[in-house]
């Protein structure tokens, strides 16, 4: 950005390796008050959200680049009017205007409401002054709100489509978003790519639940994250593809890369389209470290705040429609990976016990995989797994659900 006459001109932040451009929607309006660090507005790319931060108080003067429109990095993208008396103008004016002499040091003192001099009269920078670091909690001389008292997060995303009205014909036509778009691009990729097969199984979730029950309280109070249904199948899932490691693996031309560590993609659901962070080495975590870490990159998404580099990578997904209710369902797979593991509701189900008719919560799980790497007998080994790491039936061997949770 370039300090002339107190007008701020800003660029564009500075788009990831992968990013080369972006479509621009403004939040706020010309003629707007903002405060420090308020988002005025969002650049979209195919991947991720970046919000456009204002850089001082002051007041919005010109959009460089109209709403929805494309931007690239460091592009000009709006003007902006730094407040009277902001920290960097007071501090550009004091080290830049050359120093009083004696006879003229009493004009320094100047009313509060007397007329500030002319531009003119100061001498202009040869160069500009230096950004400032933008602290994490804004400092201002009254109380910033919290994020979501001073933006509510539904002005930052795209609003949910409306009930379709009865009785009204009438069509709308909107513009798809670049990360729609290029989900789309992606999920068409991977069925033209991969010869795609689904396995499917069941899991009695009765000890699970058990477990999360009697240790719901005291996991909360020690790791400080609730006791869910993911952290086992993410656990589960870590287990079985050591165990099965070409559905950890991946196609690379005429090769086959077999990976000893496994990174796991959570597929996350936000009014954008889906993301899917990635919980890396999760091999080495226990419940309390995937809880933790699942709940601060669900929160990320959500809020806009997701990365590219939290989405890079990834040897697996894990996909729960079972938060949405979803009883059955074929998951696509997240290329360049080479499975998937969709995880679906629990419903009360009557299922046979040792010869007798039990109404247990029952849960489906669906593994979709690519069968020019993954044979029929991996996908349901890797299954069998999972289903056995949730059928502990004694109370002594219960413990072991928790993995060191």
């Amino acid at each position: 950005m370039r300090l002339f006459d107190n007008v701020i001109t800003i660029q564009a932040p500075t788009f990831p390796e992968s990013i080369s451009e972006g479509d621009i929607r403004w939040l706020k309006e010309v003629g707007d008050t903002v405060e420090e660090n308020d988002t005025i507005g969002e650049i979209e790319t195919d991947k991720t959200t970046m919000a456009v931060l204002a850089p001082e108080s002051g007041v919005i003067e010109e959009f460089l680049i109209p709403d929805g429109e494309k931007v690239t990095q460091s592009q000009n993208i709006a003007k902006f009017k730094v407040a009277a008396g902001s920290e960097s103008g007071s501090q550009s004016t004091e080290t830049k205007a050359p120093s009083p002499s004696p006879a003229t040091a009493e004009t320094k003192e100047v009313p509060p409401n007397a007329e500030s001099p002319p531009a003119q009269a100061a001498e202009i920078p040869s160069a500009p002054p230096p950004v400032p670091n933008i602290p994490e909690s804004p400092i201002s001389a009254t109380p910033i709100p919290p994020v979501s008292q001073k933006r509510p997060i539904a002005a930052a995303v795209p609003q949910p489509i409306e009930p379709m009205p009865s009785g009204v014909r009438s069509e709308r036509r909107v513009k798809m978003s670049r990360m729609r778009l290029r989900i789309a691009e992606r999920l068409k990729a991977a069925q033209n790519t991969c010869a795609m097969l689904t396995t499917f199984n069941e899991v009695d979730m009765s000890n699970v639940i058990e477990m999360r029950n009697a240790y719901k309280e005291s996991f909360l109070k020690k790791h400080g994250a609730k006791l869910s249904f993911m952290s086992p199948f993410i656990k589960a899932s870590a287990f079985a593809l050591r165990d099965q490691p070409v559905i950890n693996a991946v196609i690379d031309g005429k090769e086959i890369i077999y990976r000893d560590y496994v990174d796991i993609s959570i597929a996350v659901a936000t009014p954008k389209g889906l993301v899917v962070p990635v919980l890396r080495n999760v091999e080495t975590m226990n419940y309390g470290d995937i809880e933790k870490n699942v709940a601060t990159l669900a929160e990320k998404a959500r809020h806009n705040n997701i990365t590219v580099e939290d989405m890079e990578g990834g040897t697996f997904t894990i996909s729960n429609g079972g938060v949405f209710g979803s009883l059955f369902g074929t998951p696509i797979i997240n290329p360049p990976q080479s499975a998937i593991l969709g995880m679906h509701g629990v419903f009360d189900r009557p299922i046979a016990v040792k010869g007798k008719v039990e109404i247990r919560p029952m849960m489906y799980i669906a593994l979709t995989y690519d069968h020019r790497l993954v044979d029929g007998r991996e996908a349901v080994l890797f299954l069998r797994k999972i289903h056995v790491s949730f059928i502990v039936r004694d109370r002594s061997s219960l413990g072991k659900l928790k993995f060191s949770c």
